[in-house]
Formats: structure tokens, sequence, C-alpha cells
């Protein structure tokens, strides 16, 4: 389903990303408008996919996960089966954050957060005893710089 989004649309969807906790009324308020338009609006904009899954955003290092590694994956492994069976490794390891296939001298790029490095090593020899992998280079990010789920809409 198609729809278009207007100015008032896109000031909710700025209240939302900042924090979908807030209340229907503080929402209005904030764009300049009532309730219900504003519940209207949410509602055809998740119908229409341009809202998902509302969810809560947590500090991995508060909870122990304070080493992110960024993991770049060379194959030599083109087929559809590999891939599938790739896919499904990826999407089995709760440590993947996110991953990316790329175009250019890298295949794969994914986003990994453990504890430690032991903790990656742990996940490296699991990847590689259950997918081949012709090459992997994994960079630990010293400082997160900038993190952000705002799309700049």
């Amino acid at each position: 389903m198609s729809v278009q989004i207007d100015a008032l649309d896109r000031k909710i969807l700025q209240a939302l990303q900042a924090d979908a906790g807030q209340s229907l009324d503080e929402i209005a308020k904030k764009v300049g408008s009532s309730k219900t338009p504003v519940w209207t609006r949410i509602k055809k904009m998740r119908e229409a996919g341009i809202i998902g899954q509302q969810t809560v955003l947590l500090d991995a290092e508060a909870l122990g996960l304070e080493a992110c590694f960024f993991v770049l994956i060379r194959t030599s492994e083109h087929e559809a089966e590999w891939q599938q069976k790739f896919l499904a490794t990826l999407q089995a390891r709760p440590e993947v954050m996110e991953a990316h296939r790329l175009a250019g001298d890298i295949d794969y790029i994914l986003k990994v957060r453990v504890a430690n490095a032991r903790a990656y090593d742990v996940f490296y020899q699991a990847l590689i005893s259950e997918v081949r992998i012709y090459n992997v280079t994994a960079l630990l990010s010293m400082e997160q710089i900038k993190s952000t789920t705002m799309l700049p809409i």
C-alpha cells in the first residue's frame, strides 16, 4: 500500500522517533494538532508499513556487552544455497545486531555486540563452523561517536 505523507505526518513521525512512549496528547501538542487526527494518521502509517515494530532501546554497556565489532566478510561462495545457510546462521546469532550485503571488495559487514574479545572469538568460531567463509576481518570499535535510530525525515 502506497501512502502519501505530508508535513504533519513528518512531524508526528519525528515525535515518535524521539520517544514512541509518549501519549497521543503529548504528540498532538508537539505537532500542533488534536488527538484524534494524530491517532488516525498514526494508524494509517502503521497500516501502510511506514511505522513498524515499537521497541525499547537498551544500553549495551550497562548490560555487559562492552565490545562492538564490525566484521568484514569475503566469500568465494555465491550460490543460493550458501546464501540461505549464511542468512539463517546470522538470524540465529543474537550477537549480530546488523548485517549488510555490500558492493565492492567486501561481501558482507556485520555489527556484532559481545562482552569482550573472548566472547567475540566464541562467536567467530561458531560462525566459521557453520558456513564456509573465505576471509574474515574483525574491527573493534574503540568509541561510539554517534548512534541513532532516527531517520532524517
